[in-house]
């Protein structure tokens, strides 16, 4: 893996996977594109680990706080926002880690990484989202914030990300926002509890890929490339969803899709 290659995969991972368009996705594609070599497991995980230092950073002020709550419902007996989101994140976290385990085996059976069938299940995958998220999207109403998600919502959501384990192509944030916003979550909360929620999830696949890392030149630059921009997109999705809406990720899904099928047919 070059310097270079490890900047634009950087780059694509901070853009990616805080985006609703699924960096394993991108992260797939682009080398197939320019027929570069399989990026080795270690160094998605790395790029991982860049954008989880990301969401740790922006949020940190907010985990303070969540642990902080979380610690005090259990041992004070102090309710309080912050201490419901903590625990619901909690045990949204522990079906879906078990649940993500056992699709991602099936997944790696079912469509081999590299391989056309692979390739395809990714162009559907986003174009399929794609629409489901525009529709999802402009038909709900939003009546939920973020302080106010009940325990079915936050749990609903949470499980989500499972489903993304099973296909490659449908975005932990992506599943997880589209969820959130059937459940009639207003886009902003749905975003920053997606963000909060990926947390954990993320956490532990860096944790249990430790001894896999590889430090490296390229491994740092990847990780620095992903962890600004991740940054970057955080700040700006947040602050875009207050006014806009997800349609123009939807639209870029479904064409990005398109463009992956075609250049499937014609090789």
């Amino acid at each position: 893996m070059t310097i270079i290659q490890a900047l634009i995969l950087g780059i694509i991972q901070g853009l990616t996977e805080l985006l609703p368009v699924s960096s394993s996705a991108h992260l797939a594609i682009f080398p197939w594109i320019f027929k570069w070599s399989e990026i080795p497991e270690s160094f998605d995980i790395a790029l991982h680990f860049g954008t989880l230092l990301a969401i740790s950073l922006f949020f940190l002020k907010d985990w303070i706080g969540l642990i902080k709550g979380g610690w005090n419902q259990v041992v004070k007996k102090e309710k309080s926002t912050e201490g419901k989101i903590f625990w619901y994140i909690v045990i949204a976290t522990i079906p879906t880690g078990i649940l993500s385990l056992i699709l991602d085996k099936l997944s790696d059976q079912i469509f081999p990484a590299g391989s056309n069938s692979y390739i395809i299940a990714i162009a559907v995958a986003l174009i399929v989202m794609g629409i489901v998220l525009y529709i999802v999207d402009k038909k709900s109403k939003a009546t939920t914030d973020y302080e106010n998600l009940s325990f079915t919502q936050a749990i609903l959501i949470g499980i989500s990300q499972a489903i993304a384990a099973a296909f490659p192509g449908v975005s932990r944030s992506g599943i997880t926002m589209t969820i959130a916003r059937a459940l009639k979550v207003d886009r902003e909360s749905a975003a920053k509890y997606s963000f909060l929620l990926s947390t954990p999830v993320i956490l532990a696949a860096v944790i249990f890929s430790l001894d896999a890392f590889e430090f490296s030149l390229a491994f740092l630059v990847g990780v620095l490339a992903s962890f600004v921009v991740g940054i970057v997109v955080i700040k700006f999705l947040l602050e875009y969803l207050k006014k806009g809406s997800f349609k123009i990720f939807a639209m870029y899904r479904v064409i990005f899709g398109i463009v992956i099928l075609a250049l499937v047919f014609l090789r």
